[in-house]
C-alpha cells in the first residue's frame, strides 16, 4: 500500500472513530431528553389534573370532580399526542376508564407507589397496570396523588405511545446520520490533502536521496523547524552538508597527495641522478682519485635524503594508524631540551638565526621521551627553514596548580597567513611552495606527524603566526595525573 493510502487510512480510521462516538453520544442524549421532556409533561398533566380535582368524598372515600366525562375531554384535547389516561383509587382498583374491583398492581410496583415513588416506563408493550392499553408500545408513568396529610388517595397512569416520541428521535437520528456522512466525505477530502501534503514532503526527501546518491552532496531542503519531519530535513542537510564538506576534503587530499608524488618524484629523481652519475664516474674511473671520497661523501648524503623521505611517510603512517604505542613517563625536560638546541646550532648558524632556550631547571614533563623529542626538533627545526637572521626562541614552564607543561617555539621569521595556519596540520600541506628544495621538511609531513602526535599524548597545539611578523608554537603537555583521569572517564 501506498503511504499516501496508508496516511489517507490512518486520517479517516481516527476521525470515523470520532464522528461514530460524537455521533452516538448526541443520538442517545438526544434519545433520553425526549422521553424525559414527554414524562415530564405527563407529570404536568398529572399535577394539573390533582391540583384542580383531588377532592375525597368523605362518606364514600372516593374523588370527587374528577368523572369519565372529565378524562374523556382531557384526551380529546390531547389527541394529537396520544395521550391517555387511567385511575385508581387508594386501593389500586381502576376506576377510569374501566372500573375493577380487583388490584391493578403488584407487589413491587405497590410498594413503590405507597413510598411515593413516581414510575416511569420507557417502552412497553405489556402493561399489567392498564390492561386497556395493550394495542401500541406506550410509554407511561405512574403517579400517586397524596393529600394534605400525606395520605395515598389516588394513583394517575399517563401514557402516550412510543411513535409519538420516536417521530422527533427519529428526525434527531436522521440529522445525525446525515450530518455523520457530509462529515465523512469531508474527512476523506481534507485527509487526502493532508496525505498529499506529508508525502509530498517526503519524495522532496527521496528525490534528494537520489541525489546524494548520485554524488550530487549540494543539496539542500527547505525546512521551517515544525515537526519531525522537518527535523529529519534538518538531520539531512547536515549529513550533505558533512558529506559535501568530505568529498571537497577527499580531493584536497587526493591533490595534495599527487602534488606529493610529484615533489617526492622530483626530490627523489635529483639524488637518483647525482648518484647514479658519482657511480657511472667511478665506474669508468671518469672522477679523478683526489675527489672520490668527496663524490662518496655526496653520494652517502643523497642516499640520506631519500632515506629520510621514505622514513617520514612511513613514520607517519604508522602514527596516524596508532601503530606505534607510547611509553609516557615523567621526566625533567631541560636536558633533552639543551640536546636538540645543541643539534640544530649548526643548522641555525647556516641561516644566521640565533637559538635560545628558556627552561627551569625542575621543569618536568609526562610523555613519551623520544616522541617528545621528535615534537620540538620538528617544530624547532620549522622555524629555523622559515626564519632569516631572526630568532628562534624555546620556552618550557611547568604549572603544578594545571597539571600542565606548556612549551612554546617562537620565531620572528616570514609568518603564515590565516588560511595557511589552518591547513599546516594537513598531509603533504607546504605553507611555502617555494621552499620545496630545502635541505629540510621536503614532503611536507612535519607539522602533520607533529599533530598526530600531540593528538595521541592527549595534549593540546595552539598556533599564532603573521605574515612577515612571525609564528608562535604552543604545546600543552598535561601530567600523569590527569591523563589518567581522562582515560578512566
Amino acid at each position: 500500500m501506498k503511504l499516501i493510502y496508508q496516511y489517507m487510512l490512518g486520517f479517516l480510521v481516527v476521525v470515523v472513530t470520532c464522528l461514530s462516538i460524537i455521533a452516538f453520544a448526541i443520538y442517545h442524549y438526544s434519545e433520553n431528553m425526549a422521553y424525559q421532556q414527554t414524562w415530564m409533561q405527563m407529570e404536568g398533566y398529572s399535577d394539573n389534573l390533582q391540583a384542580m380535582a383531588l377532592r375525597v368524598n368523605p362518606a364514600t372515600g372516593n374523588i370527587q370532580n374528577i368523572t369519565p366525562e372529565t378524562f374523556a375531554s382531557v384526551q380529546d384535547v390531547l389527541a394529537n399526542e396520544k395521550v391517555t389516561f387511567a385511575m385508581f383509587d387508594k386501593r389500586g382498583h381502576e376506576l377510569y376508564p374501566s372500573v375493577t374491583n380487583e388490584p391493578s398492581f403488584d407487589h413491587r410496583t405497590w410498594k413503590l407507589l405507597n413510598a411515593g415513588t413516581v414510575i416511569r416506563e420507557r417502552n412497553s408493550n405489556h402493561n399489567q397496570q392498564a390492561p386497556l392499553f395493550r394495542k401500541h408500545p406506550m410509554t407511561y408513568i405512574i403517579k400517586p396523588w397524596f393529600d394534605k396529610d400525606n395520605n395515598l388517595v389516588a394513583i394517575l397512569w399517563v401514557g402516550a405511545e412510543v411513535s409519538a416520541v420516536e417521530t422527533s428521535i427519529n428526525s434527531i437520528k436522521n440529522n445525525v446520520i446525515l450530518a455523520f456522512l457530509i462529515s465523512t466525505i469531508i474527512a476523506v477530502i481534507m485527509s487526502w490533502f493532508l496525505a498529499n501534503w506529508q508525502v509530498k514532503r517526503i519524495d522532496r526527501l527521496r528525490r534528494a536521496t537520489k541525489q546524494v546518491a548520485a554524488g550530487d552532496f549540494n543539496v539542500q531542503i527547505t525546512q521551517n523547524g515544525r515537526d519531525e519531519i522537518d527535523d529529519l530535513a534538518s538531520d539531512f542537510n547536515e549529513m550533505t552538508h558533512s558529506l559535501q564538506k568530505s568529498d571537497e576534503e577527499i580531493e584536497r587530499q587526493e591533490q595534495r597527495r599527487k602534488d606529493f608524488m610529484a615533489d617526492a618524484a622530483h626530490e627523489m629523481r635529483t639524488p637518483l641522478t647525482t648518484i647514479n652519475g658519482l657511480l657511472e664516474g667511478l665506474a669508468y674511473n671518469a672522477i679523478p682519485e683526489e675527489s672520490r671520497d668527496k663524490s662518496i661523501t655526496l653520494m652517502r648524503n643523497e642516499t640520506k635524503r631519500l632515506i629520510r623521505l621514505v622514513n617520514e611517510n612511513l613514520d607517519y603512517e604508522k602514527i596516524r594508524t596508532n601503530q606505534i604505542p607510547l611509553h609516557q613517563r615523567t621526566f625533567a625536560i631541560k636536558s633533552p631540551l639543551e640536546n636538540i638546541v645543541s643539534q640544530l646550532t649548526k643548522k641555525a648558524e647556516a641561516a644566521q638565526d640565533q637559538l635560545q632556550l628558556i627552561v627551569d631547571e625542575k621543569a618536568t614533563v609526562y610523555a613519551d621521551y623520544d616522541r617528545f623529542i621528535q615534537i620540538i626538533f620538528n617544530i624547532t627545526q620549522n622555524a629555523i627553514q622559515f626564519t632569516k637572521n631572526g630568532t628562534v626562541i624555546i620556552k618550557a614552564i611547568h604549572d603544578s596548580d594545571l597539571a600542565t607543561t606548556t612549551i612554546t617555539i617562537t620565531d620572528n621569521g616570514i609568518g603564515m597567513s590565516k588560511d595557511q595556519v589552518k591547513n599546516i596540520w594537513d598531509r603533504y600541506y607546504k605553507a611555502d611552495p617555494s621552499r620545496k628544495s630545502t635541505k629540510y621538511g621536503e614532503s611536507g609531513l612535519g607539522l602533520a606527524i607533529v599533530h598526530q602526535l600531540m593528538q595521541q599524548h592527549q595534549g593540546k597545539i595552539k598556533v599564532h603566526s603573521e605574515l612577515n611578523v612571525g609564528t608562535t608554537f604552543t604545546l600543552i603537555f598535561y601530567d600523569e595525573t590527569i591523563i589518567t583521569k581522562k582515560k578512566d572517564s
